[in-house]
């Protein structure tokens, strides 16, 4: 039987991820928002993303202001766009800390991570949470969901990235889940191991390919 975990980054837009998590709720689904700490720290976003984990997701942190790869910064920038977001996630209370790098655009490569986070990671007991599904919603709002589903068909477990942004492209996320019970998929809330290299503060997967 074929997996699907759906996760959401670059959020909370209080707006947009209501939306979200009603359609979630209405559907059973279990999911992870790895938000921004620049959204976060403001009182809509922390509203909105308390009620996430009220209802059972995961929060991870994303950054703080998701503009440019942690492998292109220096050691106290990089840190920083950790701490601060972890500072403005300080309420949050769940079994395992959570932390996705910025992609650009969901790419796996040499500038995804910075030793200075790796270290926090490590030291903190963190999990570090990549992918292995990116249909490109914030550029296709309409598009995206026919990628996802042949991708998510051409392996056992997806991990898939989307972004509660107000582009439209949420507006098809219904219909998607639909079609993933329909297919037969099971959703889930856990990740493939594949796609988590740092498990509770602990490297399970090498690391080199990611950081230069």
């Amino acid at each position: 039987m074929k997996r699907v975990t759906l996760t959401f980054d670059n959020g909370p837009e209080p707006i947009v991820t209501a939306t979200v998590l009603d359609c979630l709720l209405h559907h059973d689904v279990k999911t992870t928002f790895f938000v921004l700490g620049s959204k976060v720290i403001l009182p809509t976003g922390r509203a909105i993303a308390e009620r996430a984990a009220g209802e059972g997701h995961w929060i991870g942190n994303h950054t703080f202001s998701h503009t440019r790869p942690l492998g292109e910064l220096d050691y106290e920038t990089a840190l920083g766009e950790f701490e601060q977001t972890e500072e403005a996630l300080a309420w949050v209370k769940q079994p395992a800390g959570l932390f996705r790098p910025y992609g650009s655009g969901g790419v796996l490569g040499p500038k995804l991570l910075h030793p200075a986070i790796v270290e926090r990671l490590l030291t903190r007991k963190y999990s570090c949470v990549l992918w292995n599904c990116v249909p490109g919603d914030w550029r296709d709002p309409d598009g995206w969901m026919a990628r996802a589903l042949v991708d998510c068909t051409s392996r056992d477990w997806s991990l898939v990235v989307l972004h509660d942004l107000p582009t439209g492209a949420m507006s098809h996320l219904d219909t998607f889940i639909r079609c993933l019970k329909d297919q037969g998929f099971i959703l889930t809330q856990e990740y493939p191991p594949d796609c988590v290299p740092i498990v509770g503060g602990r490297i399970v997967l090498p690391l080199e390919s990611y950081m230069s």
